[in-house]
């Protein structure tokens, strides 16, 4: 838990994203996000849930109010959107695990792993 989260439990906040879910605002790289009263809802569920798998049907009856018998794609359809929305950062926050939900991960700086040959001229 990082010290913003304990200052501030109405707020996530990491190095590109910070969602204030007292005020119903997301800001990405310190601009305000322009999204939809579902997208909110349905970015806000998954952050305040992160790391955590949160099912297909959960979502769709937390948002929509539909049941699990239901069949639709506007879970789907509002993912993609969000995701655009998020730009570079989107694949990356909001993971699809396939056949049963979706997960917010928390940003994280990529790893820079050597090439082939330096870990070759490194192990000769």
């Amino acid at each position: 838990m990082s010290y913003q989260e304990i200052e501030n439990p109405k707020t996530y906040r990491d190095e590109h994203l910070q969602v204030d879910f007292e005020r119903g605002r997301v800001y990405l790289d310190s601009l305000e996000m322009v999204l939809t009263r579902k997208e909110y809802e349905l970015l806000a569920l998954l952050v305040d849930n992160t790391g955590e798998i949160v099912p297909r049907d959960v979502l769709l009856m937390q948002i929509w109010g539909y049941s699990r018998e239901i069949r639709t794609r506007t879970l789907d359809v509002h993912i993609r959107r969000l995701r655009k929305k998020l730009g570079d950062h989107g694949d990356h926050y909001i993971e699809t695990i396939f056949g049963v939900g979706y997960r917010f991960q928390r940003y994280r700086e990529p790893r820079a792993f050597p090439d082939f040959a330096t870990v070759l001229a490194l192990t000769a």
